[in-house]
């Protein structure tokens, strides 16, 4: 008996909690550039009674990403997606945030898109950090939702120059990731499927504690104790959105971005975690 298939891109934490409330009963392939973590990830969901492989994935690669949705096609249609990779800014220099975090993630959407069934649905992950950075201009907006995924990176906004440094780069990206779900859900509607997107604030994760430890690591906590919900974020609730995004629940939801960050942006502009002038 052939299965709904759904694929998930990063083994990480927020990845399988999504994958484990949305993909029970599903053929789950579950790329990672780390096969380890593919595999590790894998079995702890096999263990508890789902179906998942694992495989190495680049989300950087055009080839990588098709190789894993002809590998999902094996085993039946494509109904879900859930891409949870990415690194940080803590992670990776400019120029791979901008090819993983942006580029991957545009080449993916794009990809799945040609092929997503009928009534299927996806969800990407993006991050507060999109809000936070200065207006971009309508154009630029329009630039990052609409330009060819291989001419991105040529965009003057995302040139070296351009760039302070390896958050303004993550915040970049995670703000095409939004763009480019309000472009590419007009596509995958022409298939009658839906696309969105969640901008997760502080989550406890590896990549978090990577973060927490970084450079920016004062920052951060200080984000978390001064926001309205006074606390960081945990995987599992990132899942209850994704949940009713990808279920018949949200059937009216598509091209969103939902801002799940404990109310950080809001304190930002207007609380107490406002920049200091």
């Amino acid at each position: 008996m052939k299965k709904d298939v759904m694929i998930v891109t990063g083994a990480g934490q927020i990845s399988m909690a999504i994958a484990r409330r949305t993909g029970f009963g599903k053929k789950i392939i579950l790329g990672d550039r780390n096969i380890k973590n593919a595999e590790t990830t894998a079995e702890i969901m096999n263990n508890a009674g789902f179906d998942v492989e694992p495989f190495e994935m680049d989300l950087s690669s055009r080839e990588s990403i098709r190789a894993m949705i002809a590998k999902a096609q094996e085993f039946g249609e494509i109904r879900y997606l859930i891409n949870g990779a990415g690194v940080s800014p803590s992670q990776a220099p400019v120029e791979a945030i901008l090819k993983v975090d942006l580029y991957g993630t545009a080449v993916l959407l794009e990809e799945v898109g040609k092929v997503i069934a009928e009534g299927g649905s996806g969800v990407t992950i993006s991050s507060q950090s999109g809000w936070r950075m200065p207006q971009l201009t309508p154009e630029q907006d329009r630039q990052l939702a609409m330009t060819p995924a291989e001419e991105l990176l040529d965009l003057e906004i995302l040139k070296p120059e351009n760039i302070k440094d390896t958050l303004h780069a993550y915040q970049l990206a995670k703000r095409c990731n939004e763009k480019r779900v309000m472009y590419e859900c007009i596509r995958w509607g022409e298939r009658g499927a839906r696309l969105n997107d969640i901008a997760p604030g502080i989550i406890v994760t590896p990549l978090a504690v990577d973060e927490f430890n970084g450079p920016r690591g004062d920052f951060y906590r200080n984000m978390f104790a001064k926001c309205p919900a006074g606390r960081p974020g945990t995987a599992d609730e990132m899942a209850n959105i994704a949940e009713l995004l990808m279920s018949d629940a949200g059937a009216f939801i598509t091209g969103s971005t939902f801002l799940a960050d404990g109310g950080a942006t809001a304190s930002y502009y207007y609380g107490p975690l406002q920049p200091k002038e």
